[in-house]
């Protein structure tokens, strides 16, 4: 295989996957998985692929035009990471390396990796010095704002499927309604589940520290997630400072310095960048560092495919968090063995689509 690859094109496909497990959160109620199916062709036939998840289905069209344009920047170029990233981000300066213009670098730079790791014959674990190996996982399909029975028994259902930990929704109009699923939530899965909370950025700051005291009382939480707006660190460091459970941000991290700055500022006791808004490959690399850096456990956020090499490389490798959203229109979904994430077997990233399906989602 050769290794010296160049970009011949880059298109994009849109669908929108039926979720499985709608999700009722504090910011409203998500039925399909609205997904950017990206494939960079390269002169030696191999082709890199990734998606996005652009959590609307407006924003398809929008972040589509935007890796379609930058893979016409890139026609003729060797298809190496590094120098596609600064490539890209000294041709988006002025406009801003933020929101869905990082989203559609870091789909190239998946991408990129995927088809490097191809030409080689390796996975990209390796690629990065590491071995593929399974990774602590916590399911994270359901347990949205509902009421109190189905909660409990879609509880019993994900801890049926495999797994050593699940992840609840809060953010309800009332602190009572939210201690009173999370008091269901723990009484169904009982003390050996690992149980994490997640308010979507629902809450002010005095109201997050209100409730995050409540649920200090109650025990048994991992982490709190996103209580206030992620990109208020001030408040966050303050919530951080108030409660005494864990607080976990990071999916909304714009790049590694956004990271950089969040750290600095004492936002959090654990971090957990997204794929597609940290920089792909290339920015999750430079995020590991800065956690190491920091001394703080660092997980992921959706992208499993992706996710469960990139953890593999993490000197403070946490938990993967898990949804199937994609897998409809994957050959090879990650699978969960004894509670651990197994990527796909193969060079990459290990994804390929399932055309099938692919033609019956199309958006």
């Amino acid at each position: 295989m050769r290794a010296d690859l160049k970009v011949k094109s880059v298109s994009v496909r849109a669908v929108a996957v039926p979720m499985r497990r709608p999700l009722q959160t504090s910011t409203g109620a998500v039925s399909v998985a609205p997904l950017l199916l990206v494939d960079l062709k390269t002169d030696g036939g191999i082709v890199g692929r990734s998606y996005l998840f652009s959590i609307t289905r407006s924003a398809l069209k929008p972040v589509a035009a935007l890796v379609e344009a930058m893979g016409e920047m890139l026609q003729g170029d060797a298809v190496a990471p590094f120098e596609i990233e600064k490539k890209l981000r000294a041709r988006h300066t002025l406009l801003g390396v933020h929101n869905i213009v990082l989203f559609a670098m870091s789909a190239i730079d998946m991408c990129a990796w995927d088809a490097l790791g191809q030409a080689l014959g390796k996975p990209v674990v390796r690629l990065l010095g590491g071995a593929p190996r399974p990774v602590l996982a916590y399911n994270s399909n359901g347990l949205g704002i509902q009421e109190l029975k189905p909660l409990a028994k879609e509880a019993e259902q994900l801890v049926a499927a495999g797994f050593s930990a699940v992840k609840l929704r809060l953010g309800r109009p009332t602190a009572a309604a939210d201690i009173a699923a999370l008091r269901a939530v723990k009484k169904t899965i009982g003390p050996k589940i690992t149980l994490m909370v997640d308010f979507n950025q629902a809450l002010t700051v005095s109201e997050a520290i209100r409730r995050g005291r409540m649920i200090d009382a109650e025990g048994g939480v991992l982490w709190i997630e996103e209580p206030i707006r992620a990109d208020n660190f001030a408040g966050c460091a303050e919530v951080a400072r108030e409660v005494a459970t864990p607080i976990q941000i990071g999916e909304n991290f714009m790049g590694p310095e956004q990271m950089a700055q969040a750290i600095a500022a004492g936002c959090c006791d654990y971090v957990m960048p997204d794929a597609q808004r940290i920089g792909g490959v290339t920015g999750w690399m430079r995020a590991a560092a800065l956690a190491q850096g920091a001394g703080l456990e660092m997980s992921s956020h959706l992208f499993a495919e992706a996710s469960c090499q990139l953890l593999a490389v993490t000197p403070t490798c946490h938990w993967l968090e898990y949804v199937d959203w994609a897998d409809p229109v994957l050959e090879e979904p990650v699978r969960i063995v004894r509670g651990r994430a197994v990527g796909a077997a193969g060079a990459g990233l290990g994804m390929k689509w399932n055309e099938k399906a692919v033609k019956r989602y199309a958006a």
